[in-house]
């Protein structure tokens, strides 16, 4: 089949990687111009440099304008393929081919529609993440389901591991739905809408510890924001402090939430959750931070005797 492929960063990168070794046709890729957004400069494999490389023609852009929806439709593709656009792509150019666009999103549909899903996936606790082959329809996310593959989320998992977990599944995922468009062997699945759950791209406030949250709702939003991405964080007095590493204390600690209180084996114990004044919470204990000049340290040294507390501001 003739295919034009829209993808970006390290998504669309693996995604062209898979159509390369199929048996399909790349006749052009569209891809988007290289950023420097803190979430778009990290798996920042380039889409355009592989395309450039194989000899495919290349389309930069932000967004699809009217020159773009008549370069799809001189190529005249059987199928589209999307993978990590980042724009909305109009039914003028979603419905050009002859057997729709397929988009790619890592997430078990329908829910975790919108950004970030792997992200949002382990900071929310659930215990899958996946991907899910797509047919593009008007809305975000919303298109009938050809396949869908899903990965369980561990206690050990971390937003790191999990993305590289759903990348592992675009070449499987992607020629299932695509013999399965071509042969007509598929039946697209619609998707129950009452069941969604969307979320909003990612911005530095929402990798701000409040140290409100439950413990263990804390320790997952640690491996969430593990490297390369931008670590959750909070304040110790006035200073900017990553968080590395932690987990659920074995005791109980009461007291105010924030409170750099006491060593437990050998980690910082941070009294946590909404009800620690009653008593009845798990504290977060802090094993590995980071201050502001990148280098990493073992918090019960940083810490020392404990006192004080960490902060939403500086």
């Amino acid at each position: 089949m003739r295919v034009v492929m829209f993808g970006y960063q390290t998504w669309g990168h693996r995604t062209l990687q898979a159509l390369l070794k199929s048996r399909h046709d790349v006749d052009l890729v569209v891809t988007h111009p290289a950023s420097e957004h803190a979430y778009e400069s990290i798996w920042a494999d380039s889409v355009e440099d592989l395309a450039r490389s194989e000899g495919i023609e290349v389309y930069l852009a932000k967004r699809p304008d009217a020159q773009l929806i008549d370069r799809v439709r001189a190529v005249a593709p059987d199928v589209m393929v999307a993978n990590n656009w980042r724009t909305k792509l109009p039914r003028e150019l979603f419905g050009v081919p002859r057997l729709g666009t397929v988009n790619l999103h890592d997430s078990l549909l329908p829910k975790f529609t919108g950004f970030s899903p792997v992200i949002w996936s382990l900071i929310s606790g659930a215990t899958h993440t996946g991907l899910t082959a797509h047919l593009m329809d008007d809305e975000l996310d919303t298109g009938a389901v050809l396949v869908q593959r899903a990965v369980e989320i561990t206690p050990s998992s971390t937003g790191t591991s999990l993305v590289y977990d759903t990348l592992d599944l675009v070449p499987e995922v992607l020629e299932a739905a695509l013999d399965g468009l071509e042969h007509q062997t598929l039946e697209p699945v619609p998707q129950n809408l009452a069941d969604r759950t969307f979320f909003h791209k990612r911005s530095e406030q929402d990798s701000l510890i409040d140290w409100q949250w439950p413990a263990a709702d804390i320790e997952r939003l640690v491996r969430a924001l593990s490297d390369p991405y931008p670590n959750a964080y909070t304040y110790f007095r006035g200073e900017r402090l990553r968080v590395i590493s932690s987990r659920v204390s074995r005791c109980i600690y009461g007291g105010t939430p924030g409170r750099v209180f006491i060593e437990e084996d050998g980690g910082m114990v941070v009294v946590a959750g909404a009800d620690a004044h009653r008593g009845q919470s798990h504290g977060l204990v802090l094993d590995v931070v980071r201050t502001d000049d990148g280098v990493n340290h073992a918090a019960l040294d940083f810490f020392g005797r404990g006192g004080g507390y960490l902060t939403c501001l500086p």
